[in-house]
């Protein structure tokens, strides 16, 4: 995953890995504690997807995210800017319309937390997520989401394309809004010192290989969206509860 030396772990301290009775604590186990809260904790997992990648990735955070008692995720995808005629050329996917289009940024109010995913343009966020983030002013003014954590997931054409530029390049966003940034360090285990195949994802958050855009996910790509979901869903839970 990364360059550097501190990225290896060595065999007589081996990073922590968070198992399913302690995500990220036991008090979290669905089937020990009766959850506190009458109205469940929602996650906005807010993103953009041009072939697909990324909004499979969504889904299987979702997927972790609600398997957590007392939390569950809504999809949303943010506008799309393009003509439909350069979506044509650009062989875009087809978009699944059970997913609602986010329409206003004051709706991000409602969340408790966010993961936003998006494909990377030159190791940045693309076009359509920056202009989603542009439209939140209002709410940077009046500081309506400070204090809620929230994350990334990416999606990049090569290995090395921005599967850690993509994130923290985006985190300038979080922190003018005042934000709490959630990554996922090494939490996922053996999963992120993958060798035997390729493999997206970071300690920033999870990640797909698109290729040229007809490269599927590989089960290791869909676990660590999944375990992000969950990861986050219990970060959120714990904040809410103190």
């Amino acid at each position: 995953m990364g360059k550097g030396g501190g990225c290896i772990p060595s065999k007589n301290h081996p990073p922590k890995v968070l198992h399913d009775d302690d995500y990220p604590i036991k008090s979290l186990q669905n089937d020990t504690v009766q959850s506190p809260y009458t109205k469940k904790l929602k996650i906005y997992v807010v993103f953009y997807s041009m072939y697909g990648h990324v909004e499979v990735l969504a889904k299987k955070i979702k997927s972790g995210v609600d398997s957590v008692d007392g939390v569950e995720a809504v999809l949303f995808r943010v506008p799309e800017t393009l003509s439909n005629d350069v979506l044509v050329k650009m062989k875009a996917g087809e978009k699944d319309g059970d997913i609602a289009e986010i329409l206003a940024a004051e709706e991000m109010v409602e969340a408790d937390g966010f993961l936003f995913g998006f494909p990377t343009r030159y190791g940045c966020m693309a076009a359509q997520m920056k202009a989603f983030f542009d439209s939140t002013g209002k709410l940077w003014q009046d500081q309506r989401l400070s204090g809620k954590p929230a994350g990334f997931f990416v999606s990049t054409g090569t290995q090395g394309g921005g599967q850690e530029t993509t994130a923290w390049t985006a985190i300038t966003q979080l922190v003018h809004h005042g934000m709490l940034y959630v990554p996922i360090g090494y939490t996922f285990g053996a999963g992120m010192f993958e060798m035997d195949s390729i493999c997206g994802g970071s300690p920033y958050g999870a990640g797909v290989f698109a290729g040229d855009g007809t490269r599927e996910p590989t089960e290791t790509e869909l676990a660590l969206a999944e375990h992000q979901g969950k990861y986050m869903a219990s970060i959120v839970k714990r904040l809410t509860s103190t």
